[in-house]
């Protein structure tokens, strides 16, 4: 049993699984041929599956192309892709889950490493242990 679309417009990813099918490309076939089209040979098959499950949400660059690529208005496929980028944004959790702006997340208990935390590991250092050469003696 096919699960019934809800009302309203089409979220994007399957506006574009449809419209690729209806031109009867594959995933492979559209991305070369947006490879072709933009001139920027890395787009694979596997970002336009992650776009069409709905993964990613392609950005104006890519949304441009594959309207003309697609032969679609553009603004259709813009606002498909805006209440994707809305739709995502209301299903992410609040609170401190993004990363910071310095890249690092905070991990409790932990001290920043500073020169006396850079040294190596004990047993690392210690001959005739887990680490020793195999030309010494033990």
């Amino acid at each position: 049993m096919t699960p019934s679309t809800p009302p309203g417009p089409e979220p994007l990813g399957p506006l574009l699984a449809r419209l690729r099918r209806g031109r009867g490309r594959s995933q492979q076939a559209l991305a070369a041929e947006l490879c072709a089209a933009s001139g920027v040979p890395t787009l694979s098959r596997h970002e336009v599956s992650r776009w069409e499950r709905q993964l990613r949400v392609p950005g104006g660059f890519w949304l441009s192309w594959l309207a003309v690529v697609l032969a679609v208005p553009a603004e259709l496929l813009a606002e498909a892709a805006g209440r994707a980028r809305r739709a995502r944004r209301r299903a992410q959790p609040a609170g401190p889950a993004r990363p910071r702006a310095g890249g690092t997340t905070p991990r409790a208990g932990l001290r920043p490493a500073g020169p006396d935390r850079l040294r190596p590991p004990r047993h690392a250092t210690r001959p005739g242990r887990r680490y020793s050469r195999p030309d010494r003696p033990t």
